[in-house]
């Protein structure tokens, strides 16, 4: 059976890491990262660890997966102790960027005796995609730096965004330094062409640069250590997705960011499908048995075998199934 080739299922990785505390799930779209990351933090939860599950996708789904409306806070999971789910609000978070964001270039312009009003530059920068993942990525940390929970799961974007807002960290700290270097430079220069030799008593966007380059330094941290953090790719058994993680797995190693494993989700049980089935529904078993093949030799760590199930993951009852399998 395909399950006997599985070296160290999920259950066996996460025991052999007792310190485990950010767990991520991603991959292609449609590929079911919510529903695994709900059963992971479901299983998790059981263990007697205060979870949290959220999600840092801007295309929210947990409230329906859970059936219950978890958006804007972290909200207790009804019929699962020790268990509370987020979807992040990201319009709150940006507008808090926003805000936080004029402050800075006030002072900058201040600093370098320019008249432009902040708001010009503020409008420009907020209307770049990548600012709404900037955001996200405050937030995602701001509940990592908390540290209210034992555990983590966050339900991801698709894989390319998920490796920007992961990558955030590193592309963080390079463009930190960098301004840091600048920023030293330029108040040399002012205070070396100032007719006054007394020097500025206080650089508010040198100490933003610095408390940032800090914060940075510790997500980094976090994010890329083997004992608390793991990324866990969900696949299917089909070209596309697993191309998917074919193209980005060795990015996130090379970001240090570390590889749990992959999940092969909604595999058709062939014990349960007779001889007279449909020409399709064999046809599919097939199909997916030729994609099994190419799984088992790209990918060393599988680390579990989910069905397809005879209906929609949708409610506790559903993801305890789940679970039962993701963690076998």
């Amino acid at each position: 059976m395909i399950a006997q080739r599985i070296e160290e299922p999920t259950r066996q990785f996460l025991l052999e890491h007792p310190r485990m505390k950010y767990i991520f799930f991603g991959g292609k779209g449609g590929v079911g990262k919510t529903v695994m990351a709900g059963a992971a933090a479901l299983w998790i939860a059981n263990q007697g660890k205060r979870t949290l599950l959220a999600s840092t996708n801007p295309v929210h789904s947990l409230s329906s997966l859970l059936d219950q409306d978890v958006f804007g806070a972290p909200t207790p999971v009804e019929g699962v102790p020790n268990l509370l789910a987020y979807e992040i609000d990201t319009k709150d978070t940006i507008e808090k960027s926003k805000v936080e964001l004029t402050q800075k270039i006030e002072w900058f312009l201040k600093y370098a005796d320019i008249k432009t009003r902040a708001d010009e530059f503020v409008e420009s920068a907020t209307m770049n995609p990548a600012f709404e993942e900037s955001a996200m990525f405050e937030n995602m940390i701001d509940l990592m730096f908390e540290d209210k929970y034992d555990a983590y799961v966050f339900d991801t974007a698709p894989t390319a965004n998920a490796r920007r807002l992961l990558g955030m960290s590193s592309v963080y700290s390079m463009w930190v330094n960098k301004m840091v270097k600048s920023r030293e430079e330029a108040r040399s220069l002012k205070e070396l062409l100032s007719y006054s030799r007394k020097k500025e008593e206080k650089d508010p966007l040198m100490d933003y640069l610095l408390n940032l380059r800090t914060r940075m330094e510790r997500a980094k941290e976090l994010l890329t250590d083997a004992e608390k953090t793991a990324f866990f790719f969900i696949t299917l058994p089909e070209a596309l997705p697993i191309a998917v993680i074919k193209r980005f797995i060795n990015w996130f190693q090379d970001f240090g960011i570390p590889v749990g494993g992959v999940v092969v989700n909604m595999v058709i049980d062939k014990e349960t499908v007779g001889k007279d089935a449909p020409e399709f529904v064999l046809n599919r078993i097939a199909m997916q048995d030729a994609y099994m093949e190419e799984i088992w030799r790209s990918f060393p760590d599988v680390r579990a075998i989910v069905p397809l199930f005879e209906k929609e993951v949708r409610g506790v009852e559903m993801l305890e199934r789940t679970a039962a399998h993701l963690f076998a």
